[in-house]
């Protein structure tokens, strides 16, 4: 049975509607989208909870869920369908690697290793533990700052559905119908690597130009 490392992230999409005028906090036309983080600012949307593969870079689960939920809200039922994914394809979750918005005990209890920094505010007092800075340096013991490099790969996943397949393109209202077209978005990624891999060119995986020209 193959092990795999997973990386967890969480990405905001920008809901297609204006806020409420009586509530600033939901959508107008887009009752189900909230207010939450994006970057350094807060904006009307939804989140894409996803985990990938490290090693492959391919999605294993998602989630959707309105932009004010945070990311340990959906940790652990995500845990449970990437397990549940790798379990049919005969695989097992070797560790989960995410940010420090993951840290929850319970989330490290449910996984067999937990690449996951501490908040700063976090067992202070304890050496030995990874950190991460506001400069992104890493701290702690090395074979986890190791582990803890493959994060960015998920951020790369992010960055392909967003520019090379139109998830941010998205002008359908309601969660149901946001997470549809955020599926689509998925798939294509997924089938543009099988075709690629097919012809023997995976150099081309994330480039959907080439199948088109």
């Amino acid at each position: 049975m193959s092990a795999v490392d997973a990386v967890f992230d969480a990405s905001f999409i920008k809901a297609w509607s204006t806020r409420d005028p009586i509530n600033n906090q939901t959508g107008y036309s887009d009752k189900e989208a909230r207010v939450g983080r994006t970057g350094r600012s807060y904006a009307l949307g939804h989140k894409l909870h996803l985990s990938i593969d490290s090693k492959t870079m391919l999605p294993l689960a998602c989630t959707f869920a309105s932009a004010n939920q945070n990311e340990q809200k959906h940790s652990l039922s995500m845990v449970e369908k990437t397990k549940l994914i790798l379990k049919q394809s005969a695989a097992r979750l070797k560790s989960l690697i995410a940010d420090s918005q993951y840290s929850d005990g319970k989330l490290r209890d449910a996984v067999d290793a937990a690449v996951i920094p501490y908040r700063a505010n976090q067992k202070r007092d304890v050496k030995g533990l990874l950190r991460v800075d506001k400069k992104f340096r890493t701290f702690g013991p090395e074979e986890q700052k190791k582990e803890y490099h493959k994060r960015p790969h998920i951020e790369a996943v992010y960055s392909f559905l967003k520019t090379q397949y139109s998830l941010t393109v998205n002008k359908v209202r309601g969660l149901g119908n946001v997470a549809s077209y955020a599926l689509f978005s998925i798939l294509c990624l997924v089938l543009n690597r099988e075709a690629a891999e097919n012809i023997g060119r995976s150099d081309k995986s994330v480039s959907p130009t080439y199948f088109n020209t």
